[in-house]
């Protein structure tokens, strides 16, 4: 590898897509394995998506060789898949800075690029942002090629199935290229199949169909209908003849492949030919996730976001010691086995986040009653709503940020008929180097609002068992847990699970000069703070709300009560969170009389980074906390005097 990088060349040349334009097909080639070669070494110092980008090497190669961008629209799904993108367009020295505060995002982000097209931290919507741009372009009269690339599992959202309905039903020209690196299918792309390829996408035969159209048409021999009918019928003579179908045949998409995304020269010459042919179209291409990696192609999964690791070995590097305390996720995935031997309603469900949410576990011990639905948050909790119709009691575990794409299922197929679903919300809150596409930002606040739902946060990892134990059998209808991601703060995780009093917090100290009122996790930071706080002579009380939904208001008399001064902590947006809440009791209680400040999420959406970092942004780590409380109380500690507390 070192030898490689030390004589990139082709490389080194290209600082824009048009760059790409006077190399030939075997520089293109040399180009393709100095970016391997530059992805696996930069990735292996400074973690992120590595699988996906290995394997999708030529085929950014080809497009930006192909198509005039950032004119022509290249459109990601998942930006995933968008390395070697952002290495070609402009970024190949910044790249260094991929994910960390301050430097280049992990996705696609148009505020970063004039190439990147679209945001592309979600799954599924690129066909259907893609489609948009089309018919713009048309209505606006420009000749702008659209592309939109789609992979990594984002075929099983079913928002890429109402834009595959839509691409079909108005005159566009967009291509839709199929990445498929399951490394489950047939990669065999000869005989019968490969022919048809080369057929289907040749000028001549395409400009002789068309030919043949346009008289059949000008004599009014078919209709609009009727040239549906017959596409129709041309993929499934397709799919006769090569023994194998797909599920594009029921729409009037012409479908050409599967081929192999890793020819170069082939994939080249197949775009150029299908570059300027009417009407909606796509390529399906096979490609190998982890490619030109041998320990990513063997293991895809464990690949997909490896950490860091020996580029020449390709052992992980895995920092986390035996004695630190669990990942909340892990102490979920041990849990939810532990609840699941013991009564055999319990299911667990995840759309395509087994490991990231530690549902793994229960697929080893009861792998009859654990479901990955794939990249379908929607399908997720409707699924769990008719398994809990039927008695059973489905744990719904979906990070936070995607349960959003699930809102209306969770108002109408679950908090309407008050079914049994226990939410899981992980990586709540910041999250970190994925950005504001994957923050935690909004449940508190989007989750309350709905009726019948009951909303709780966890101190720690006892109180997630807790929480867990009491959403299964202290509750009958929709429960919500949401907790972060990352470590807890107990070496001794395991407990003796503890049925909760519902909508009852606790009060962790006394105190008389403020009243800190914190939910979730945070809190942990929030009693760091008050610790430093009260050296400097002053008595704080803190309450552990618990419970966003229903609230503790015998909490909240207690502190309108004995304080004028209140501070309110989330991990997530004050708009609409834990802290109106708390604004709200006290406004239709009439205690008007209370200073109350709220500290969590202003309104914007929060950069990527680390944790640490983006806590220091938004003053939600031990020293913003510290200043919050001193500003109150009128009092201020130096800097200094703060980090010598804080790291003592």
């Amino acid at each position: 590898m070192d030898e490689q990088n030390n004589n990139i060349s082709v490389l080194q040349t290209i600082n824009s897509p048009s760059d790409l334009k006077n190399l030939s097909i075997e520089e293109l080639k040399s180009l393709c394995t100095e970016l391997r070669s530059f992805l696996i070494d930069q990735l292996s110092k400074n973690p992120g998506h590595f699988g996906s980008s290995l394997g999708t090497v030529e085929l950014t190669v080809a497009l930006h060789y192909i198509y005039n961008t950032p004119y022509d629209r290249i459109v990601w799904d998942v930006g995933h898949q968008a390395y070697s993108h952002k290495i070609l367009t402009g970024r190949r020295d910044l790249f260094h800075t991929n994910r960390k505060f301050g430097g280049l995002s992990g996705f696609p982000n148009p505020k970063e690029s004039e190439y990147d097209a679209f945001i592309a931290g979600h799954a599924s919507n690129s066909i259907s942002a893609a489609l948009g741009m089309a018919v713009a372009s048309s209505l606006k009269h420009e000749n702008r090629h659209v592309v939109a690339v789609i992979g990594d599992g984002s075929m099983t959202g079913g928002l890429a199935y109402e834009a595959l309905n839509n691409a079909s039903s108005q005159p566009n020209d967009i291509l839709i290229i199929l990445n498929d690196n399951d490394m489950a299918i047939d990669d065999n792309v000869g005989g019968m199949r490969d022919y048809l390829v080369k057929m289907t996408t040749s000028p001549t035969y395409n400009r002789v169909r068309n030919d043949v159209y346009q008289k059949f048409k000008k004599g009014n021999l078919i209709t609009e209908q009727g040239k549906n009918l017959i596409l129709r019928f041309n993929n499934s003579l397709k799919s006769l003849l090569t023994k194998q179908q797909n599920m594009f045949e029921g729409f009037n998409i012409r479908y050409f492949g599967p081929i192999d995304g890793h020819d170069l020269p082939n994939l080249i010459r197949i775009l150029q030919n299908i570059k300027d042919m009417k009407g909606p179209k796509i390529l399906h291409i096979h490609t190998i996730k982890g490619k030109g990696f041998k320990p990513a192609e063997v293991s895809a999964t464990v690949w997909h976001a490896p950490g860091k690791f020996d580029k020449e070995t390709g052992e992980r590097i895995v920092t986390k010691s035996k004695d630190q305390p669990q990942l909340f996720q892990d102490v979920f995935g041990h849990t939810l086995v532990e609840l699941a031997k013991k009564d055999k309603r319990v299911v667990g469900i995840t759309p395509a986040m087994p490991t990231g949410s530690s549902m793994t576990y229960m697929m080893k011990e009861f792998p009859d009653r654990a479901f990955d639905v794939g990249i379908a948050e929607a399908h997720a909790v409707t699924y769990s709503a008719g398994l809990a119709k039927e008695g059973l009691l489905p744990f719904c575990n979906i990070y936070s940020s995607f349960m959003q794409r699930a809102y209306d299922q969770v108002i109408h197929d679950v908090a309407l008929q008050k079914l049994h679903v226990i939410m899981c919300l992980d990586r709540a809150g910041l999250v970190g180097e994925d950005g504001p596409t994957h923050h935690g930002a909004f449940d508190l606040a989007y989750m309350r609002c709905v009726p019948n739902l009951t909303i709780a946060a966890p101190f720690d990892e006892h109180y997630l068992r807790h929480l867990m134990y009491t959403a299964a059998y202290g509750n009958e209808g929709p429960f919500v847990i949401r907790y972060p991601r990352g470590q807890g703060i107990l070496k001794d995780w395991e407990c003796e699970m503890q049925k909760l009093e519902i909508g009852k917090g606790r009060k962790l100290k006394d105190g008389k000069d403020l009243a800190v009122l914190s939910i979730g996790a945070i809190g942990n930071t929030a009693r760091e703070a008050i610790h430093i706080v009260e050296d400097e002579g002053y008595s704080i009380a803190h309450y552990d709300m618990i419970f966003l939904k229903p609230l503790d208001t015998a909490i909240l008399k207690e502190v309108a009560e004995n304080f004028t001064h209140v501070l309110t902590i989330e991990n997530g947006v004050i708009n609409g969170g834990f802290g109106s809440a708390v604004l709200e009791y006290f406004a239709d209680n009439n205690y008007l009389n209370i200073n109350v400040v709220r500290v969590g999420i202003q309104d914007k959406f929060v950069t990527h980074g680390s944790v640490a970092d983006l806590k220091k942004l938004c003053e939600l780590d031990i020293q913003g906390l510290v200043k919050r409380m001193q500003s109150i109380l009128h009092k201020q500690i130096s800097p200094n005097n703060i980090e010598e507390k804080i790291y003592k």
